[in-house]
């Protein structure tokens, strides 16, 4: 049975087994409850007794030898009901745990779902086989449908344009001439393609940087929970004292009341109580966090590093500057541009038409449209004839755009208009980062694979403390391994492309800005931003933060009330009865501090 699915099990069976003792004590069948009890307990202890051989396994020890110790302790005490609470809260803890990460992959499964598996073969006489991509030979030729994902690296047989964002971070199309090298796992934006083939499905591009993420997740060590750390000290304490309260007293009594009162459920259940509280309430707002360990790590966050593609900015071109020559109208320019950029499904004439039409423009049918790859569309419009593409010659002095993408509108042979577009950075970027140092972020750095002059102009918008350009996979990832060593606190990467997966897995937690759709980004992050806003971040963080600090006064607190009761059963003040007693309202207040929400620290 699969692993998820046998701790649901385990959930519904303590659930039965604690409310149907219940009924059986409210009709008086005291015996018939404590049995139900007893079998409940029976099945946390198996839960308890199999995390604790799978943690000494991977060589740590925590609180799931606490779990164990609480559940033999209400057993010789006879508190069967006990024993049944904290099986249940075992059990839906860590079911609750694996329901935010199910929840969280079910959005994603991102990179091997969108890696090709087929390609289509160009024979001889020009039909096309589908062959999976294993089997196609170096050298072949394939054609790369418009919209699709080219699936090898290759060389091209003509001219095209792709987005290449999920490599290179790149958001706006780039143009390839035949014979340009393309690698696999960019996407055809233009009309079909064909390419030669340059190397085998092993060894290409899109495959090395599934490979890069499987590395990064086995060379990223997990984080040591907050009820481990303080289990590792207590549970010898705990046993110590039990020992040398036998050897010295000689009382069984006695050492059984310490026992019991040293069942610190506070670490057991209060703690878990916060953090699953903490990740429901970071849900709520937007970002699913993977676990309670991602949810811990988080909270200690003191280095930020950001992608910048779809992340800090929108993540695709946008018509950001207008020109006209004067004496030109510019709505009738943009019903002459948008009406001929219907005919093309080109992102940039997307984004043209969208402008056209959010100026009012009224837009016609175009005529006579032919399209020259890589320069531009040209056609007939309301008896005019229009061309929009890639400026030729010198621009005249009108002209005066500073986007870095420039498109032409010529109008029966003359220059009228010049639109200009870029990626532009979202308006919650810049408050989103001061955010974060308010909340004790204390290096906020881009990283992105895009031109150094458009990231240095971002990072300063966004007032990042520095910037790293042009970057590859391999080099995020080494950069995340640099801040990991230079901070005493934890490493937090986001992103959203292919190219961001490897970091985002190597970093103390990766966050996936995963409203763009499925990516390679979100298989391997920590946590997912559901949401296509940047400051879902601080808000995620703000939650870790307020959840860690709810679930270190619960335990806390818990615990220095048990090791009070621990003491005074040591000396005989209280039996194990009253000891037991003492521990359900050290629990109860612990958890019920735990459940309190932590008032945010953002405005």
């Amino acid at each position: 049975m699969n692993t998820r699915l046998r701790e649901y099990w385990f959930l519904l069976a303590t659930i039965g087994g604690l409310g149907l003792g219940l009924v059986f004590s409210a009709l008086n069948d005291q015996l018939g409850a404590d049995i139900l009890w007893g079998l409940t307990g029976v099945v946390g202890f198996i839960l308890s007794v199999r995390w604790l051989v799978a943690a000494i396994r991977e060589g740590s020890f925590g609180s799931d030898a606490l779990a164990v110790i609480s559940i033999l302790a209400t057993a010789i005490t006879g508190e069967w009901l006990a024993a049944a609470v904290i099986s249940l809260m075992l059990a839906s803890g860590r079911a609750l745990e694996n329901w935010a990460a199910g929840r969280a992959n079910s959005r994603l499964g991102a990179l091997l779902n969108r890696a090709p598996t087929v390609a289509h073969l160009v024979n001889a006489d020009g039909s096309l086989t589908p062959t999976p991509i294993a089997n196609v030979p170096v050298g072949s030729n394939i054609l790369v449908r418009a919209g699709e994902v080219v699936p090898l690296d290759g060389t091209l047989v003509g001219h095209g344009t792709f987005d290449e964002s999920a490599l290179t971070g790149e958001p706006l199309p780039v143009y390839r001439a035949a014979l340009s090298e393309v690698s696999s796992g960019v996407v055809n934006t233009d009309n079909a393609v064909e390419i030669l083939t340059t190397t085998s499905a092993e060894a290409s591009t899109y495959s090395a940087l599934v490979r890069l993420v499987a590395q990064a997740q086995a060379d990223s060590a997990g984080a040591v929970r907050i009820a481990n750390k303080w289990a590792v000290r207590f549970v010898p304490f705990a046993l110590v004292l039990a020992a040398a309260t036998w050897a010295i007293t000689q009382n069984y009594s006695y050492a059984v009341a310490v026992i019991v009162a040293a069942t610190p459920c506070p670490l057991i259940l209060a703690v878990p109580v916060a953090i699953i509280a903490g990740m429901s309430k970071a849900a709520s707002k937007g970002a699913v966090i993977k676990g309670g360990a991602a949810l811990e790590s988080l909270a200690l966050g003191k280095v930020i590093l950001l992608d910048k593609t779809g992340t800090l900015t929108h993540g695709g071109p946008e018509v950001t500057g207008f020109a006209t020559a004067p004496g030109t109208d510019t709505n009738w320019l943009l019903h002459l541009a948008g009406s001929l950029e219907q005919q093309s499904p080109h992102v940039v004439a997307q984004a043209i038409v969208a402008k056209a039409v959010l100026s009012g423009a009224q837009l016609v049918r175009a005529t006579g449209v032919k399209e020259d790859h890589g320069t531009g569309l040209s056609g007939e419009v309301s008896g005019h004839t229009v061309r929009v593409g890639q400026p030729f010659g010198e621009l005249p002095e009108w002209a005066n755009l500073a986007e870095p993408l420039l498109v032409a509108i010529e109008v029966d042979g003359d220059l009228l208009g010049l639109i200009g577009l870029e990626d532009p950075v979202r308006e919650e970027s810049k408050s989103t980062v001061a955010q974060l140092r308010s909340l004790g972020v204390e290096h906020v750095i881009l990283v992105s694979g895009d031109r150094h002059s458009t990231v240095e102009s971002v990072a300063e918008a966004v007032g990042a403390d520095g910037f790293h350009a042009e970057c590859t996979a391999a080099q995020k990832l080494e950069i995340v391994a640099t801040q990991k060593l230079r901070t005493t606190g934890t490493v937090i990467a986001v992103g959203d492309g292919i190219n961001d997966a490897p970091a985002l897995a190597a970093a103390d937690v990766g966050v996936a800005m995963g409203a763009r759709g499925a990516t390679a980004a979100s298989e391997a992050a920590d946590v997912v931003i559901l949401e296509d806003s940047i400051d879902r971040l601080a808000v995620a963080l703000d939650v870790a933060q307020g959840t860690r600090a709810r679930a270190l006064q619960a335990s806390g607190a818990g615990m220095t009330l048990a090791i009070a009761a621990m003491l005074l059963g040591s000396f005989g003040v209280l039996n194990a009865t009253e000891a037991a007693l003492s521990q359900e309202f050290i629990d109860a207040g612990a958890i019920l501090w735990a459940l309190l929400p932590a008032r945010s620290r953002l405005r």
